[in-house]
């Protein structure tokens, strides 16, 4: 038995299993963890307690019980660390998370230092930049005060220097004149003759104009500080328009007013190219050729109208006319005898078809065509012989009389029928293409132009950038004459005092509101305003636009936009490229507009008709509530009904229902060919029923006259009156004048075809023609059409506007829906759906006309099919047609509402076109193509995709160079186009290539003086001018000019004359009967076409004629005996006979005194024109009370600070300066150098002029110094005056603005620009 030591394992035993050796059954296998020494002796002192009192077989027992108890206690220190490794750990792991955090955060921090330090760094960099920047600025600003001092002190070395050799150039010069008037006088002595060089009879200064219309070289050649320099000193005068400021000493109102007679040849020119031309012998955009035949002549006729008709239909279409046969069978019974009449004053030509017998049914029509046609119209008449056989005694005397008035061609023909019609066509095409459309080109053109009347294009689509539509343009003027019809003033008196107000009240002024409800004669008053201003306010620019039916093209705001826009570039006579995005268009329009009425001597007023009808009018016309410039008055006309209400603040002019008074003149005006005349007793009825508001309007008032009119009895007349008075309002009226149409027509096919007629035209976007309606019903005969129109034309129900037929009032289309289409289902889809399946038809056909590009999208867009819409869209004549007639806002719309961008609408009409090339065969075809190219390069350069315009530009190119050759003209249209591309892109190196390129080409196929020529110099002169080159600008820029100059000269000599001789001799005809006002006043504008010609004997007869028949019916003192009176002066003046002269016009200046307002135009015209007189005869002390007269006059009419007072007092000065009065000539050049620089800025011409006269004003007076410094400032603006792009430009045309509207002999699109020589 050993002690309890022996139990404890040693040192190196550790973890050993321990046998028990005891006796018992307390031995167990047990682990002692050994090294917890406090538990070791805690053991042994339980052993040694346990031997004590228990001695013997006790001890195993006692033993195995303590090991339980170190086990237990083992286990709990166990878990007790565990808990403590867990609590440890988990600790640990959030201190490293948290380490981690803060390394992360400490991270970021480290970044966004670094990041302030690199952008410090770069600060300091910038600013290290501009430090060294602002002190080269520095170094630089004192190098150029260095500078300047030393060109101080040289221009004041070269200006003594300059003083001292003029004065001695003066000294010979004085000496040679003394020489010369003494060899004079020793020559008038022996009775020598010597001619005296006339002197210009104008004040106005002598100034060339560039082709942009930029005034340069506008110095004298006078010497500085002598009395030549004085003598030679610009006398300003304004160059604008108005009479006051014309040339021409010719005082005329009318349609040659303010022409200069110099110019003559340019200024015609230049009006036949600024807006198309609307022949007198066209109805509404319509080539209508009326045809007359017998019986014997009827298969002429079908060979004629079955062969040759759809040809000239072809050509028309070509050219955007309609063309239209107008045949009436012989025995049409008399019911047509006044739709015949009517058609007869419509038609462009007349045809009559002979045999051997003349109906008596057909000699009277015959004898009104041939015999009177007063117009001078080109009339036919063929006349078919066969041997053996004479014609009747009625034919053979008609025939001599129409030979012998000359007043028509006639064919003798003896031939077959074939060869009858085919010589009737051959005249009639010739006839159409020269005399009625002017269409005819020259040669060297010709060579241009493919031969095939396909491919006519017209001039404007071959080269320019102005995409001028000639419809929008002819519908506008046709709208005004059809606004103005009515000979009936309703009272409007009373309404011009308060539209005169907003003229002459002072600026800024808003809009003024012409409100009434439908029908109360807002278009009307309008119109008879701008004829007002026309007459009595010659100086007044007037822009005018009469929206129609919405959703039109009358009313869309780009177009309205665009339209308004080119018009001020016309008036500014400048042609740069116009912008069609309606974005940029809303910021081009208020710049222009500033760019004329800061010339424009006069208000600018725009009046818009109807301006609630234009498409979100809020949006679109914004710039209405914009300040605008000074001189410009607006004037809206709305429905108050539909007025947008922010538009309600502005001062508004409301008409008022027509008074008692007002309706019997209206109701007498319209009855006075009423046949039989109103009873009193219906008189009363009449006036009774009109007190009522509703029936108180003009519309209203017209439309019971007509209807009236109509009446065939006085049982009749009760009737319809009875019927009239239940009607109570416009609409219900007009619902009866389709009831009585109806009810006139015999069968229910005609009024089923009358409704289908009106329905059309009403589904349609701008109204349909005759010759659509006869395709779209083909059952419907000519007879009907023509008798239909003509009452719903009579009843104010339709109307002509640019060949089309539409409604002439809103009602109109409202009774027409309501009456025949709101009550029947699908009505409108229907209708629609017919006009769709015919311009489909031309699209599949290739007859892409501007009809079908203007109708079918809006169609599909009506109807709401996207996909046909696209389809169409991706037709590319029809996406040409539309762009090149300026239509792009129209095109773009169309696009976003399929939902795409600019970027997928050029990539699908890419992908179109890459798709149509690989069906293109032949050299037309790709002809054809290269356009196409060339319409899709510019439509995205206006896109502003200059990137992607590149390609189909380039591609165009190189088509043309290999289907034409490369020095064909078309060639150069590419170039240039390609050209422009690149100058907007900034490439100046590669557009100057191109357009040097381009210049080449066009002087090889046109020579160096052709118009093409002068564009491509004129393109160069710009660049350059963007590269700031200014010298090699301005040269190009003059060149330019000189070629426009002439070219303008020759075609106004070869077509202005002849169309203006034309009217002339009209004119002449019609002044042979009794003397009335009217005729005196034709006779004055003859006279005055006679001295625009030069021919100056026959001018003075018709002047002489016209005086003599005023003083007979007007009286010796009225105003237009003044103005003969000073036509006649003036012819005396251009003779040399100013003695004569200097007479008449002071009778004439006598009786304007009298007659006219003390600031009336015609009496500054006068006042003005003797002044010059008084002073080329050497009669200063007459002219001076004459031109202090001017300046009292411009005062009054302008006020104190407008530069026509300015022009007045320089004018005053510089007289005061040839009688030495200096002392009084230097207030009024500083008052007009003050003027004018408020007016114009301290950089104008205008300033520079004045700064010169005041240098040698200051050098006559000894201030050498203050004379320097003027002088330099003026050279400074003169140097200045080349940085300009723009400018101003002379404008000799009518300042009656929309009224003259002329389209182009070459084309109906030509918009070039003319300067003043």
């Amino acid at each position: 038995m050993g002690t309890a030591s022996s139990l404890v394992s040693p040192a190196g035993a550790v973890g050993e299993v321990i046998e028990d050796t005891y006796e018992g059954t307390g031995g167990e296998a047990c682990e002692i963890p050994v090294e917890v020494k406090p538990k070791a002796r805690l053991l042994r002192s339980s052993f040694r307690r346990v031997g004590t009192s228990r001695p013997g077989g006790l001890i195993g027992a006692s033993f195995k019980s303590t090991a339980s108890v170190q086990e237990l206690e083992c286990v709990a220190e166990y878990e007790r660390l565990k808990k403590d490794y867990e609590i440890f750990r988990i600790s640990k792991n959030n201190e490293v998370a948290s380490m981690m955090k803060k390394e992360a955060k400490l991270d970021k921090e480290n970044k966004r230092l670094r990041a302030e330090l690199q952008a410090l760094q770069k600060t300091y960099q910038k600013i290290l930049r501009e430090k060294e920047s602002a002190l080269e600025a520095k170094y630089q600003a004192m190098e150029r005060a260095a500078t300047f001092e030393q060109d101080r002190d040289k221009v004041k070395r070269q200006f003594k220097i300059f003083r001292e050799t003029k004065e001695n150039e003066i000294q010979d010069l004085l000496r040679a004149k003394r020489e010369l008037e003494a060899k004079l006088q020793r020559l008038q002595a022996q009775g020598i003759q010597v001619f005296d060089p006339e002197e210009s009879d104008s004040d106005d200064s002598c100034t060339e104009v560039s082709a942009t219309g930029a005034q340069t070289e506008y110095w004298t050649g006078g010497a500085l500080g002598s009395e030549l320099s004085m003598g030679s000193m610009m006398q300003l005068q304004q160059s604008f328009r108005g009479p006051e400021f014309a040339h021409s000493s010719i005082d005329v109102e009318g349609p040659f007013a303010n022409v200069n007679r110099d110019d003559w040849d340019a200024a015609v020119a230049s009006l036949l190219q600024v807006t198309p031309l609307f022949s007198h012998s066209l109805w509404s955009n319509t080539v209508r050729v009326y045809l007359i035949s017998t019986g014997e002549t009827q298969s002429e006729v079908d060979i004629f109208l079955q062969k040759y008709s759809p040809k000239l239909q072809k050509y028309c279409e070509t050219m955007e006319y309609f063309f239209q046969v107008v045949h009436f069978p012989v025995e049409t019974e008399s019911t047509f005898e006044a739709v015949r009449k009517w058609e007869i004053e419509k038609c462009s030509l007349a045809i009559l078809f002979l045999h051997l017998t003349l109906p008596s049914c057909l000699l009277g029509e015959c004898e009104e065509v041939f015999l009177g046609n007063p117009e001078g119209k080109p009339h036919l008449i063929y006349h078919r012989l066969e041997e053996g056989q004479v014609s009747s005694d009625s034919v053979q005397q008609f025939t001599e009389q129409v030979h012998y008035v000359n007043k028509a061609k006639i064919i003798t023909h003896m031939g077959g029928l074939e060869e009858g019609a085919h010589a009737v066509y051959s005249y009639v095409e010739k006839t159409i293409k020269q005399d009625i459309l002017g269409c005819e080109i020259t040669q060297v053109e010709r060579k241009d132009t493919v031969e095939s009347s396909d491919s006519s294009v017209p001039e404007e689509e071959m080269f320019g950038d102005v995409l001028w539509d000639a419809h929008d343009e002819q519908e506008q003027v046709e709208a005004f004459q059809q606004a103005s019809s009515s000979t009936c003033e309703l009272g409007f008196e009373k309404y011009y005092e308060r539209l005169n107000d907003l003229v002459a009240a002072p600026a800024p002024i808003p809009p003024l509101l012409v409100s009434g409800g439908p029908g109360s004669g807002k278009s009307l008053l309008l119109s008879k305003w701008i004829q007002f201003q026309q007459k009595h306010a010659p100086n007044t620019l007037i822009l005018y636009h009469f929206v129609g039916k919405p959703m039109s093209s009358s009313s869309d705001p780009a177009l309205i936009l665009k339209r308004l826009t080119l018009k001020l570039m016309q008036h500014s006579w400048s042609v740069s490229p116009l912008t069609l995005d309606p974005a940029k268009l809303l910021e081009e329009f208020p710049r222009w507009l500033e760019k004329l009425s800061a010339y424009h001597q006069g208000s600018i007023i725009i009046i818009i008709d109807s301006v609630d009808r234009i498409q979100q009018a809020e949006k679109h016309m914004k710039w209405l509530i914009d300040p605008l410039p000074v001189n410009v008055r607006v004037v809206v006309s709305v429905n108050v009904e539909t007025c947008p209400q922010a538009w309600r603040l502005w001062p508004t002019l409301h008409l008022d229902p027509l008074n008692a008074k007002d309706v019997k003149a209206l109701i007498n005006e319209e009855c006075s060919c009423a046949d039989p005349k109103l009873t009193k007793e219906q008189e009363k009825q009449l006036e009774k029923h009109c007190h009522s508001v509703a029936a108180c309007n003009a519309l209203y008032i017209s439309l019971l006259g007509r209807i009236i009119t109509g009446a065939r009895n006085v049982e009749n007349m009760d009737v319809i009156l009875q019927q009239c008075f239940q009607c109570h309002d416009t609409v219900s009226l007009y619902k009866l004048v389709l009831r009585s149409i109806q009810e006139s027509l015999k069968s229910h096919k005609d009024k089923s075809l009358m409704r289908e007629v009106l329905c059309l035209i009403a589904i349609s976007h701008n109204g349909i023609s005759e010759s659509e309606l006869m395709e779209l019903c083909p059952e419907m005969s000519w007879a009907l059409l023509a008798l239909l129109v003509y009452h719903l034309h009579k009843m104010c129900f339709l109307t002509y506007g640019c060949g089309l037929l539409k409604f002439r009032h809103l009602q109109a289309w409202e009774t027409v829906k309501l009456v025949y289409m709101e009550g029947t289902p699908d009505a409108f889809g229907s209708y629609r759906q017919k006009l769709i399946d015919y311009f489909a038809i031309q699209l599949s056909q290739e007859r892409v006309t501007w009809r079908s590009a203007d109708e079918l999208p809006w169609l599909f867009q009506q109807q709401g099919d996207k996909q046909k819409l696209h389809k169409c869209l991706l037709n590319l004549f029809v996406s040409q047609n539309l762009y090149k007639r300026g239509h792009f806002a129209e095109l773009l719309s169309y696009w976003q509402l399929l939902g795409k961008d600019k970027s997928s609408m050029a990539a699908e009409y890419f992908s179109s076109l890459k798709l149509y090339e690989k069906s293109c065969e032949g050299e037309e075809s790709m002809i054809s193509l290269a356009d196409l190219y060339e319409t899709l390069g510019r439509f995205l350069k206006d896109l502003g995709l200059l990137s992607q315009a590149i390609a189909p530009l380039q591609r165009s190119l190189e088509i043309r160079e290999t289907a034409l050759d490369p020095d064909h003209p078309r060639v150069a249209q590419s170039l240039h186009q390609l050209a422009g591309v690149y100058v907007q892109w900034k490439k100046f190196g590669n557009a100057e290539q191109l357009y040097k390129q381009a210049l080449e080409i066009s002087e090889n196929a046109y020579g160096t003086e052709h118009l093409r020529v002068a564009r491509e110099l004129d393109a160069l002169a710009t660049l350059f001018q963007k590269q700031n080159k200014y010298e090699q600008a301005e040269h190009l820029r003059k060149k330019s000019f000189k070629i426009q100059q002439k070219a303008a000269r020759r075609k106004g000599s070869l077509y202005g004359f002849a169309l203006l001789r034309q009217r002339a001799l009209q004119l002449e005809g019609l002044t042979l009967g009794k003397d009335t006002s009217d005729n005196a006043r034709t006779l004055n504008e003859l006279g005055v076409l006679y001295y625009l010609q030069n021919n100056l004997e026959t001018a003075e007869l018709f002047l002489k004629r016209s005086l003599e028949m005023r003083e007979r019916v007007l009286g010796p003192e009225h105003p237009d005996c003044a103005q003969s009176l000073n036509n006649l002066a003036a012819l005396s003046n251009e003779k040399k006979h100013y003695d004569k002269a200097e007479e008449l016009y002071e009778r004439a200046l006598n009786i304007r005194r009298q007659a006219l307002a003390p600031d009336h135009p015609s009496l500054a015209y006068t006042v003005k024109h003797l002044a010059m007189l008084y002073k080329k005869l050497g009669k200063l002390d007459k002219a001076v009370p004459l031109y202090e007269l001017a300046v009292e006059i411009r005062q009054k009419s302008f006020g104190p600070k407008h530069p026509s007072v300015a022009t007045a007092l320089v004018n005053l000065a510089v007289l005061y300066c040839q009688m030495k009065k200096h002392s009084e000539a230097l207030p009024l050049y500083e008052r007009a150098l003050k003027v004018y620089e408020d007016s114009f800025g301290r950089m104008h011409p205008r300033v520079g002029e004045t700064l010169k006269n005041l240098a040698v004003l200051s050098y006559e007076g000894g201030d050498f110094e203050k004379a320097a410094e003027l002088y330099k400032r003026a050279m400074e603006i003169k140097e200045a005056e080349t940085l300009l792009i723009g400018g101003k430009a002379a404008s000799h045309h009518s300042s009656s603005g929309d009224t003259l509207s002329l389209k182009s002999v070459f084309s109906p699109n030509a918009f070039l620009q003319h300067g003043q020589s």
